[in-house]
């Protein structure tokens, strides 16, 4: 019998230290186990739309406008194919000779002189009805007050002799200007002369957006395209040709006028819009004189920079997301600033979201963020997390087993 029982005692201590053991292993395992991340529950995105603005576009021709610093265009009006630009090509040669010899802020650069091969190219000018400059044998220029010459004036005799000194032959200027355009992805671009006077030299209204920010980045074209009128040696006084130049923003660029082109203006204009400088480049093509194409752009200015405005993207504390735990923690996920961003018209503004899963964070924790993105131009803000997600402690990992 006592054998009998001590068995019995011994089974008894058994099943205790079993359960024991189990209990243990349950406890160990229910409190080691790893925990779910909370997935944010996005609220609805709210739409940042915006009515179109009206724009004054010219009556005639063709038109494209874009802003410094957005990717592309505006908007466009009219034939958008190539044809003639006449001695906006003028620009092209300013730039492709550039490239050859660059010319920082205000540095003069090279001198260059000037011989018969130029006075011939002069009386050649003349014959074609062509604009044009005086020039000498035995004078000398630097290359800052040949682009003056070039551009104010619109000096097709100066553009050519320009682009034979910077590559030695005009055929070999006309194959630096083909690389050019085409290493810049000016495909709708083709030049056959230095001045524009061919209306086989030719572009579309986009690629001159293009060429006119291209210009802009090159500071001496922005200086003297700039400038009402210039002296130069020999030559005298020269005046601009962009009569709107100083009015309605407008900064520069280059005029054109051929038959086959008509008037035409490739313009930059700059205005503050609450708070911060636009800069517009333009470029219309085929009025029928200059004074109907100036008062058509300056419309078009006045109109385009009246449809930019500052949208309100985002609020501090506004709310993007919340978060609820499997043990009841709730929080909510917020814009850690305000932010706004100026656009164009009804640009459409994209609204992006980063919102990771979350196991554990305080009140204040930077979560993620949300992008806005318009014209080109994005903005980030930092989301927070407004509340707590906390450890739910031992009671309820033994209660809810993973």
């Amino acid at each position: 019998m006592f054998r009998r029982r001590r068995i019995a005692v011994f089974s008894v201590i058994g099943v205790v230290l079993i359960a024991l053991l189990s209990g243990l292993i349950y406890s160990v395992n229910a409190i080691a186990a790893p925990l779910p991340a909370t997935i944010a529950a996005p609220d609805e995105i709210p739409a940042l739309t915006q009515p179109a603005s009206p724009v004054a576009w010219p009556e005639f021709g063709r038109t494209a406008i874009g802003a410094v610093g957005t990717p592309g265009l505006l908007a466009t009006a009219g034939d958008q194919s190539t044809g003639p630009i006449a001695s906006i090509t003028k620009m092209i040669t300013a730039l492709v000779v550039l490239d050859a010899h660059p010319l920082g802020a205000g540095e003069a650069g090279p001198e260059i002189d000037y011989t018969e091969a130029d006075v011939d190219i002069y009386w050649q000018t003349i014959a074609e009805d062509g604009s044009s400059a005086p020039v000498s044998a035995g004078m000398a220029l630097s290359e800052r007050q040949t682009l003056t010459a070039l551009l104010l004036p619109s000096a097709n005799n100066y553009a050519t002799s320009l682009a034979i000194w910077a590559y030695g032959s005009m055929d070999a200027y006309l194959a630096a200007a083909d690389a050019w355009l085409t290493a810049n992805g000016l495909t709708d671009t083709h030049v056959v002369d230095a001045s524009g006077l061919s209306a086989n030299s030719v572009s579309s209204p986009a690629n001159l957006v293009e060429i006119g920010k291209l210009a802009l980045a090159q500071p001496a074209i922005a200086e003297i395209v700039a400038m009402k009128s210039a002296d130069l040696p020999t030559i005298g006084t020269v005046v601009n040709t962009n009569k709107l130049l100083g009015t309605h923003g407008v900064t520069g660029m280059k005029t054109g006028t051929t038959d086959e082109a008509g008037a035409c203006l490739l313009y930059t204009a700059v205005a503050r819009v609450d708070g911060q400088e636009v800069t517009l480049v333009g470029a219309t093509l085929g009025a029928d004189t200059h004074s109907e194409l100036n008062d058509a752009v300056a419309g078009l200015l006045d109109s385009t920079f009246a449809g930019f405005h500052t949208v309100q993207l985002t609020d501090a504390g506004q709310q993007w997301a919340s978060y609820s735990t499997e043990w009841g923690d709730t929080a909510t996920a917020e814009s850690a600033a305000s932010a706004s961003l100026l656009v164009w018209s009804d640009t459409p503004v994209e609204t992006t979201l980063n919102l990771p899963a979350v196991l554990f964070a305080n009140d204040g924790a930077e979560l993620g963020s949300v992008t806005f993105s318009s014209g080109g131009h994005s903005t980030t803000v930092p989301i927070v997390l407004h509340g707590r997600l906390g450890d739910p402690g031992v009671g309820w990992k033994l209660a809810n087993p993973r």
